[in-house]
């Protein structure tokens, strides 16, 4: 399944533009990176992943609209999925967005 475009529009729209932010396209989808730490990414599956950190990421994670994120049979640490449902309200996806690029740009940039 090929990822949202339009889902992928939105997130451009919310993350400033800069030499430090680039895209790539990876497992499916489309990854939004930030000093070159993926900071999130619109899934092939639909939605989104996040990164939150493995210190917050028990605080979001509802079984509903978000889960576990996972690479095959295994847990992403630290990564949450968000249903394309709950990121079609664009507050809601404005604080995804936030959460990912700030865990993004809190971690040592990658040359």
């Amino acid at each position: 399944m090929a990822y949202d475009e339009e889902l992928a529009e939105r997130v451009r729209d919310l993350i400033e533009p800069g030499p430090t932010v680039t895209e790539r396209k990876m497992f499916g989808g489309l990854s939004f990176l930030v000093d070159g730490n993926m900071a999130l990414a619109v899934s092939g599956e639909g939605g989104l992943l996040v990164r939150v950190g493995s210190a917050l990421h028990d605080r979001f994670v509802d079984d509903g609209s978000v889960r576990q994120a996972m690479m095959g049979n295994r847990e992403m640490t630290g990564w949450v999925r968000v249903s394309a449902p709950h990121v079609e309200d664009d507050a809601h996806l404005r604080e995804w967005v936030t959460r990912g690029v700030e865990f993004a740009r809190s971690l040592p940039p990658k040359s």
